[in-house]
């Protein structure tokens, strides 16, 4: 039965319908819609895909065919840190909205994003980056990369450029790290773990955020690592070997959402 398959999947598809929506109202209409059209015709719901896959997509379906209302609507009940990420959404064109959403916060797989928008992955590749690069336009920021290995900085370095940020400084040791963010404070933080002098990126990170208040991104081959329970907020977790576009993505969630939280605690200390 379509109901059981996607019954529990319907709290995160109103999450997504109100992010593009602007306000939950309007965005519960469009769910309300696709569970109808689901009702009328089943075969919209394509069973060789996971069901919450099938479902996104059918509920995409729904939203394009009325143009009219993909733009984000702004509700006057809602204020601050809410209002402000609504705004920001609003700037991002619908296509890469949508990729957007689906992979950073949605969290499907890239393959997964390509059948709910159905086209080919790398196009959803190339949505990210503009994603990544219309909301670096609103919020262009430097990063501190932590790495130890000289080709993989390289790597992250082209990847932060790419979407329109500046790299602030690359620090190989706990030592060159906690001096980079004294001379410039970062917008955001990506580090390794293990680092070329022995010392600990989770460290260094620790002794960063008892002075700034910044998002960080650990890209490490030790994930363990981070699961013993003194993981510090704000931070996200990227495995290597990584997949450029999740990094771009990660960046751009990261980024994107920490904005408007900051200045939420900034004005609440």
């Amino acid at each position: 039965m379509i109901a059981e398959a996607v019954a529990s999947e319907l709290p995160y598809l109103r999450r997504f319908a109100r992010a593009l929506c602007g306000r939950q109202e309007s965005g519960d209409s469009y769910v309300a819609m696709t569970l109808e059209a689901l009702v009328a015709d089943p075969s919209l719901f394509d069973t060789s895909l996971p069901p919450r896959v099938a479902l996104y997509k059918v509920f995409l379906k729904i939203w394009q065919a009325a143009p009219v209302n993909q733009l984000v609507e702004h509700n006057n009940n809602v204020v601050g840190t809410e209002l402000d990420i609504e705004r920001r959404l609003e700037l991002i064109t619908p296509r890469p909205r949508q990729a957007f959403l689906l992979v950073s916060v949605e969290g499907f797989k890239m393959s997964e994003a390509a059948s709910i928008l159905d086209v080919p992955e790398q196009e959803v590749v190339g949505l990210i980056d503009a994603a990544g690069k219309e909301i670096a336009e609103q919020i262009a920021t430097d990063i501190l990369i932590i790495e130890d290995e000289p080709l993989i900085a390289l790597d992250l370095e082209q990847l932060v450029t790419d979407i329109g940020h500046n790299v602030n400084e690359i620090a190989r040791t706990h030592r060159e790290a906690v001096a980079a963010v004294k001379q410039k404070r970062p917008g955001l933080v990506l580090a390794d773990i293990q680092l070329a002098d022995g010392s600990s990126g989770l460290s260094a990170v620790n002794e960063i955020l008892q002075d700034v208040d910044v998002p960080v991104i650990f890209i490490t081959a030790y994930p363990e690592r981070l699961l013993t329970g003194d993981r510090p907020e704000p931070t996200f977790l990227i495995t290597k070997p990584f997949q450029p576009e999740m990094v771009k993505a990660m960046i751009s969630q990261a980024l994107f959402f920490n904005q408007t939280a900051g200045k939420s605690r900034r004005s609440a200390a």
